[in-house]
Order: structure tokens, then C-alpha cells, then sequence
């Protein structure tokens, strides 16, 4: 089942609400870079995926070190240059995947604490149905906001949406160049936009994507138990 798909790790983004001088995906989490972390969640479920990791160009050369530095040179990695936004970034990424894979798994690269039941059920899931997108429970009431109004939603309605969000190689990639969406935030949207009917999957609530300071002292806390 792995050997069918290719893990593209989305690692552009420049972190600006984290407030630090580098990127959130390059910090150190407990001795590893997140993006290193990242990885791993991956290789423990298989250690012979096949990596496509989509980054800024200043940061290429940080990255091929970490890998040396952290004993994962060994792997079967390619590195590019991302693009402007995440949509160009992950087109570019699907672009580099090897022909021989006929599946994506597409992860953002601050989520290090995704788990192997997670990634699982993703895999298994794209390759039953053909697609899989992971969720997990809305447990804050939530309210919606119209210009100077706002009302309750049934919040048992809505679900918070994670990644590795999984599809076919090529559907995913002929997605997004014919999309017509302007404002999207993640693969799944884009999917839906062309037509497709998304499946979901179970996620888990540690797969928190680090987006601000209270964010990585969370998964601080959980990656040391």
C-alpha cells in the first residue's frame, strides 16, 4: 500500500505570526527542527517513503544539512523551491513527484505530531475511496459573524480539518489547474471545487498545526511526554 504514494511536506510558509527570526517549520522542538520531527512521523510508518518537500530557497541548504546533521541523508528526499503562495508551492511539489507513484500524501510541515494510526487511515482510506481528509471534533461553541451581527451554529455540524490530506497524483494535480478558487486554505477545497466528493477520516487532537507561540509550547510539552 505505501509504495503507492509519495509524501509532499508543504515547508514554505514564512511563519510571521510566530514572531520568530526564522520560519516555524525550521525552529527547534526538543532537539529537532519541526520539519525533521515532521518527517519522522512519516518513517515510522514506513521508513522507505519517498519525500517531496516544497521550501523557500534560502532555505534548501539549511534543510540538506539537517537531514545530515539528524542521520536522515540516507532518505529518498527531493528538495525544490516553493513558489509564491501554498498553492504554487504544493502545484510545483505534485510537479517533482516521481510518475512511478500514483498517490500524494500532501502534509503541512508544522504538524510534527501527527500520528502512525493517523497516517494510516489516510493511506488506506485514498486508496479505498480516493481521497481521505482527517478531521477531528469542534469542542468550542462556535458563532457566526455577518458585518455587525453574529449567531449561534450547531458546532456538531462542523469539523476542524487537518493533513495529510491524501488523493491520486494526478486528479489532485489536475484540481488545481482548473480550480477557479481565489481564497483557499488547504488541498481538500480545491479538490471539492473540482467536482469531487471528500472523504473523511478520523484525525488526532495532538496533530495541532504550529501557527503561534502557545502553539509550540503545546506540542513542546507533548513531544516530551
Amino acid at each position: 500500500m505505501n509504495s503507492k504514494f509519495c509524501i509532499l511536506i508543504v515547508a514554505g510558509g514564512s511563519g510571521s505570526r510566530m514572531k520568530t527570526d526564522i520560519p516555524k517549520q525550521f525552529l527547534n522542538l526538543n532537539g529537532e527542527p519541526v520539519i525533521i520531527r515532521t518527517m519522522r512521523a512519516f518513517l515510522n510508518v514506513d521508513s522507505n517513503f519517498e519525500f517531496v518537500i516544497s521550501v523557500h530557497e534560502n532555505y534548501k541548504s539549511w534543510l540538506y544539512d539537517a537531514l545530515r546533521n539528524h542521520q536522515l541523508s540516507h532518505i529518498k528526499i527531493h528538495i525544490i523551491t516553493g513558489g509564491a503562495s501554498r498553492a504554487e508551492s504544493v502545484i510545483r511539489g505534485l510537479k517533482a513527484v516521481p510518475e512511478t507513484y500514483t498517490h500524494v500524501a500532501i502534509h503541512d510541515a508544522a504538524r510534527p505530531m501527527v500520528s502512525a494510526a493517523t497516517i494510516t487511515r489516510c493511506l488506506t482510506t485514498c486508496l479505498k475511496l480516493g481521497n481521505a481528509v482527517p478531521c477531528i471534533e469542534v469542542a468550542d461553541s462556535l458563532r457566526k459573524i455577518n458585518n455587525n451581527a453574529n449567531s449561534s451554529v450547531n458546532r456538531n455540524e462542523y469539523k476542524r480539518i487537518q493533513t495529510p490530506q491524501c488523493f491520486s497524483r494526478t486528479e489532485i494535480l489536475n484540481a488545481y489547474h482548473i480550480t477557479t478558487l481565489t481564497q483557499f486554505t488547504d488541498d481538500a477545497t480545491v479538490f471539492e471545487n473540482a467536482g469531487h466528493f471528500i472523504y473523511l477520516v478520523e484525525g488526532n487532537v495532538e496533530n495541532l498545526k504550529i501557527t503561534t507561540p502557545i502553539d509550540f509550547k503545546l506540542i513542546e510539552l507533548l513531544q516530551r511526554g
